[in-house]
């Protein structure tokens, strides 16, 4: 028996949703493309709203001294970035798609769960200002 014969699955969706792994994309800054990504083990996403997942996103921040830089801004809006395995958007720093669809998760809504969202093992989120946002969609001009 070899070990293509086993039968296990291939996928990052093996994991159960009360133990899975999302990274975060942590934007600063559109234009210079300012993101560091923070990894969230053992997300339990039966029972985290998006406010208690917007609370252990900015506690990491507030409490890592490598996030220091990201401090200064106001982080308002949680976004799924990409799905694992799935299409990547050719936006290096934010999915531009799907801003008014269920992607953009309700940070003070507190009836939902994360697993009312298109939201699996191994997904990518983006938290970042929704102003910053709005204004570098307008005029999506990368700057060195």
């Amino acid at each position: 028996m070899s070990d293509f014969d086993l039968e296990e699955p291939l996928t990052s969706t093996a994991r159960p949703l009360n133990d899975v792994v999302l990274t975060v994309r942590i934007i600063k800054s559109f234009p210079y493309r300012n993101v560091r990504n923070q990894i969230f083990h053992h997300v339990d996403l039966e029972n985290t709203t998006p406010k208690q997942f917007y609370d252990m996103i900015m506690h990491e921040i507030n409490s890592q001294g490598s996030l220091r830089p990201f401090r200064n801004v106001h982080y308002d809006t949680i976004k799924i970035y990409t799905h694992a395995h799935g299409h990547k958007t050719m936006n290096l720093v934010i999915n531009m798609d799907h801003d008014d669809d269920d992607w953009v998760l309700e940070i003070n809504n507190n009836q939902k769960r994360l697993s009312e969202y298109p939201i699996e093992n191994e997904t990518e989120l983006s938290i970042y200002n929704k102003q910053d946002y709005l204004a570098y969609k307008k005029n999506p001009v990368e700057k060195w």
